[in-house]
Parts: structure tokens; C-alpha cells; sequence
């Protein structure tokens, strides 16, 4: 049988309340009785039940985080993140994936309520009204890379469109005119931020140029679907000077299928991601990206949804832009010209 927190206090001859107290930490028993009950508790091997501190305490101590996939560096980085920042405070993670699907999302998003304390949302399909059918209007929330507007809850959000366009400068003073996009899915916030910020940032720089064809490719962040890009461009008579793909992956999905048709990266072609996720650098040639600090992101994330629910009353609700840093490698034919790391000739 499961040991009791009343065979605890039997065994340190004390009260169930005096026991409860000592565990719990209160300044109201004294070290003697602490130093009883701990070493009664230790004896037992007694493991004090989380759901009955919770309805004394009303925390769980765990936090929710609902993601649109589970798979591929960047959710394992963003994962990371928010564990290294919930396991300095002492807080569990309980983590679903929506499979990028709005009732998925929904299903997490109840079924965590009442589990956790606050949710870390990350999903395309998130706005006010999804916010007010599937949650409890009480519970903290912090949303990352959302399109939600007209919602009281706190969000961080990656500046993708001044990113993709410090990218498109730096292809266009690298000389190179004829640029091509592989996009991500059409319904993703992230995915049309890159493509505004690629656009504006083209006919800005290249007024009047009329734009190679086909100048979009459509994607959906993973390996493959960059592959098929690949293979794509690979197979039209001429080729554009260079490749940004709208995330790292769907980059080296596309550098190898370049490779097999028996293309050099970057003197047949540039190619660029955005992301810099850690498998970026060690690609042949290394990857120019978009650098996001998506661990930091991550621990940002948790940290502002875990002051929000330490601080209940009257926590002012904020959006964080987080900010990007253009990464340059061989991939796009900068070190060539003598360009550096860090853009600069």
C-alpha cells in the first residue's frame, strides 16, 4: 500500500496538519518537529501527493505548452528553452502538438485546463475568439509567433519581416538580382511575415525589375518539401542567382537536391535560410541564415508566463518583439568576396 501522509505523522508522533506544514515549508512549525517529520518521511520513502498540494496551494507547478509539431531542430531548441527556464524555477512541463490542425489545438489547449497553471501557446489558428472558446478566462497565457490581436494575453513574436528583408539587402549587395523564395505554408504567421518582408524588400531594391519565374515556391517548413523545391529549380533552363528559403530546413532539404542534379552551392547558386538552427553550420557549404535565438525565446516565454502567474492582480500584459541577427556563411557566396560573419567586407 501507497504510504499516507498519516502514517508520517504517526511515525513522527505529530499532527497530519503539523506534518503538512513541515513539508510545505511554513515558518510556523518548529526545526525540531521539521527535522521529525522529514526524517519519518524519508524512513517511509513517502512521496507527497501532487494533486492534494495543488487544491491546498491552487498551483500545480506545471506549466502547458502547446506547439504545431514536436518534430525538427527548431521545436527542439524552443522546447529546450522553456525547459532550462521551467527547471531553474521548479516547474513540469506537460507538452502536446496540435499536428498543425485548429481542433487538435483545441483539444490540448481543454485538456490542459485545470492541469496547469498557465499555457505557452504556439499555433497558426490562434486568435480571440479561439482564445475565448477553448480556455478559461482566468488562466495566463503567453503566445509565441501568433497571429492573435485583440486578446488580453501577453505574446512573443520574432521580427520575421525585418529579418527576411536584411536577408534580401544583403543577397541584392552580393550582386545577385535574380532571387527566388521558398515560402512556408500560407496559413502560417511566420511563413507570411518572411514572404511580406521578401516582396517588399525585392520591389524596394529592384524597382522596375521584372521578377524571375517562378519567384515564389510554396513549402511547409520541412526537409522535403525544400527537396522538391530543389528539384524544381534544378529543372528550369535557367537558373535565378539565388535561393532564400523561408526556414533552414527546408534550405538543406533544397541544397540537397541541388546536389544530386549535380549543382555547387553557392557557385552555380546562393542559397540562404532563416532560423540558424544548430545544424546550419555544419552543412557543406555552412548555411547564410537568419539567426533566431530560439532557446532564448523559449526561457522568455516561460519566464513572462510564470511573473504573470505569480503576480495575478493587475500583471500589465506585453508583446516582445524579438529581434534577429543576419548569420553569413559560404552557402551564399559571400566569403568569396571577402565578406565576414557578420556582413561586413
Amino acid at each position: 500500500m501507497a504510504v499516507t501522509i498519516k502514517d508520517v505523522a504517526r511515525a513522527a508522533n505529530v499532527s497530519v496538519a503539523s506534518v503538512s506544514r513541515a513539508l510545505n515549508g511554513s515558518d510556523t512549525v518548529t526545526d525540531e518537529t521539521r527535522q521529525l517529520v522529514l526524517a519519518a518521511a524519508r524512513s517511509l520513502r513517502y512521496i507527497p501527493h501532487s494533486g492534494a498540494r495543488s487544491l491546498s496551494t491552487s498551483r500545480t507547478e506545471t506549466i502547458g505548452v502547446v506547439l504545431p509539431d514536436l518534430h525538427g531542430e527548431f521545436f527542439s531548441e524552443l522546447i529546450r528553452g522553456i525547459d532550462m527556464a521551467a527547471h531553474r524555477r521548479g516547474l513540469h512541463l506537460l507538452v502536446s502538438s496540435s499536428h498543425g490542425d485548429a481542433g487538435e489545438a483545441a483539444l490540448a489547449m481543454r485538456a490542459m485546463s485545470g492541469r496547469v497553471d498557465g499555457l505557452v501557446v504556439m499555433s497558426p489558428h490562434v486568435d480571440a475568439g479561439f482564445l475565448a472558446d477553448n480556455l478559461a478566462g482566468n488562466l495566463p497565457i503567453v503566445l509565441v509567433n501568433t497571429r492573435a490581436t485583440g486578446h488580453d494575453c501577453s505574446a512573443l513574436a520574432v521580427d520575421n519581416h525585418g529579418g527576411a528583408a536584411d536577408m534580401v539587402q544583403h543577397l541584392v549587395e552580393m550582386g545577385h538580382r535574380s532571387i527566388v523564395m521558398i515560402a512556408g505554408p500560407a496559413d502560417n504567421f511566420d511563413a507570411e511575415e518572411r514572404l511580406r518582408g521578401f516582396r517588399e524588400t525585392m520591389a524596394r531594391l529592384l524597382p522596375g525589375a521584372p521578377p524571375f519565374e517562378p519567384q515564389v515556391l510554396r513549402g511547409d517548413f520541412g526537409e522535403e518539401s525544400g527537396y522538391r523545391a530543389g528539384q524544381q529549380l534544378r529543372a528550369l533552363k535557367r537558373l535565378p542567382d539565388a535561393v532564400f528559403a523561408a526556414n533552414d530546413m527546408m534550405a538543406i532539404g533544397c541544397l540537397f537536391a541541388l546536389g544530386e542534379g549535380g549543382l555547387v552551392v553557392p557557385r552555380d547558386i546562393a542559397l540562404v535560410g532563416f532560423d540558424d538552427v544548430p545544424t546550419a553550420r555544419f552543412v557543406t557549404p555552412p548555411l547564410t541564415t537568419v539567426r533566431v535565438r530560439i532557446t532564448e525565446m523559449g526561457s522568455r516565454a516561460l519566464e513572462c508566463l510564470a511573473f504573470e502567474i505569480e503576480n495575478p492582480q493587475g500583471t500589465k500584459k506585453t508583446v516582445q518583439v524579438v529581434q534577429t541577427e543576419l548569420v553569413v556563411r559560404r552557402s551564399c557566396g559571400a566569403h568569396a568576396q571577402g565578406v565576414t560573419e557578420n556582413g561586413k567586407r
